[in-house]
């Protein structure tokens, strides 16, 4: 199956998850699977939250910034993955000066 992520809508979010700034998201969904093409603008992240219900992987296609975690802080550029596992919490942080484009994936949970 091709999912052509430039055909589905594109959906702006504000401060999503009481984070700060931009969300910019395209994303497909079915009763399996969440994939998203995402983007953080600068200065922009997602808020910190906990994953009880699922796990979550977002692949960085390009920029950089940071990720919060239950044991603290890590560094993600381009090219690196970020696993959130089960029962885990996280945030991501755009700090750099372009747009941080990435992928996540988030399993459904029945």
């Amino acid at each position: 199956m091709i999912i052509d992520f430039n055909s589905l809508p594109e959906k702006v979010t504000e401060k999503f998850k009481c984070g700060e700034g931009e969300f910019i998201s395209r994303m497909f969904t079915d009763d399996k699977v969440k994939i998203g093409k995402c983007r953080l603008t600068p200065g922009s992240s997602i808020g910190f939250h906990n994953h009880e219900l699922d796990c979550e992987v977002l692949f960085v296609l390009s920029g950089s910034g940071y990720v919060k975690t239950d044991e603290g802080k890590e560094l993600i550029q381009a090219g690196q993955a970020h696993y959130c596992r089960l029962g885990g919490s996280h945030s991501l942080v755009n700090d750099g000066k372009e747009d941080l484009v990435f992928f996540n994936v988030i399993p459904v949970q029945k």
